[in-house]
């Protein structure tokens, strides 16, 4: 029993030591990288069940492993000040990709002048997360994408 745990002890530490290799679950998802886009202005409101519209733009992105996932976290910038209520909204989910919309509520009186800086996060399971190659979140000017 303890020639056992020490074998998966010295595995675990052998797998963490990897360091940038693909082997270190700490790496499973790479560092994120931008697409310039230019979204339909339709989407870009909401929909009649979301009518929060799309954040201007995703200025970074996420990913930080945790015991039972994920953690992805997007922050972003919107046309004014005032912005609230942002969220990550799955979008759609297929051929091991995950594609989620970044929207944020505008401000109920007048905006105020100038950009706001706004950040999100959603978490995800092991399950959700099986199978999955790359997570785009998509801002009404740009996407950014995480990869494995």
């Amino acid at each position: 029993m303890l020639l056992r745990a020490l074998l998966v002890f010295s595995l675990c530490l052998t797998v963490a030591a990897c360091g940038n290799s693909r082997l270190n679950p700490l790496n499973w998802f790479s560092g994120d990288r931008e697409e310039r886009v230019r979204v339909d202005p339709d989407a870009a409101g909401g929909t009649p069940t979301d009518p929060r519209s799309l954040v201007t733009e995703i200025t970074q992105l996420s990913i930080e492993a945790t015991t039972s996932g994920a953690i992805l976290r997007a922050t972003g910038v919107t046309p004014a000040q005032g912005y609230f209520a942002a969220e990550l909204v799955l979008a759609e989910a297929e051929d091991g990709q995950l594609f989620f919309d970044f929207r944020a509520a505008a401000p109920t009186g007048a905006p105020l002048p100038g950009v706001q800086t706004i950040t999100a996060g959603v978490t995800l399971t092991n399950g959700e997360l099986a199978g999955i190659r790359s997570i785009t979140v998509i801002a009404a000017q740009n996407r950014r994408t995480v990869s494995r």
